[in-house]
């Protein structure tokens, strides 16, 4: 007897599972890209700053007659350094958090895809059960007819 093939009813449902947990990936993926241009923004600021405040020092420890228009300057552009760090700290931890939202999302997906492969996989293994069972019963019949007529004969 042979065994039929297994069909598994929501292979489509499980194929769109799997497209969205390809999905989530790839979008994944571009955040991670998007956060890491951020974190690069973020590091750009920040030697900003370093390279502020260092000219700063040298204009007051320099000893020499600084105006007061040029320690203004100096100072403004302190300010809007460490300002522009700022902002990009701010876009960094939100980069992140979308970066996070997005494992997040991910992670959902790859249980639902999980959830109906797991589900196949039951399935297919009843499927294999059963038909183990039908082609022994038919197995165990043939040898008890071969048994009667053996004793019928004897």
């Amino acid at each position: 007897m042979e065994t039929p093939s297994f069909t598994f009813r929501l292979e489509r449902v499980r194929d769109i599972r799997e497209r969205a947990e390809e999905r989530a990936r790839e979008a994944l993926t571009q955040e991670i890209r998007h956060r890491d241009e951020g974190q690069t923004l973020f590091d750009e600021a920040r030697a900003e700053v370093h390279k502020a405040c260092d000219l700063n020092r040298a204009a007051v420890a320099g000893g020499q007659l600084t105006s007061a228009v040029n320690l203004r300057a100096i100072q403004s552009y302190v300010e809007r350094t460490e300002q522009l760090r700022s902002s990009a700290e701010l876009e960094l931890s939100r980069r992140e958090a979308e970066v996070q939202a997005k494992r997040e999302h991910l992670a959902a997906a790859a249980r639902d895809r999980q959830a109906i492969d797991k589900l196949k996989e039951r399935q297919l293994a009843e499927h294999n059960a059963e038909w183990a069972r039908k082609n022994q019963n038919t197995l165990d019949e043939l040898a008890l007819a071969v048994h009667r007529r053996g004793a019928l004969a004897a």
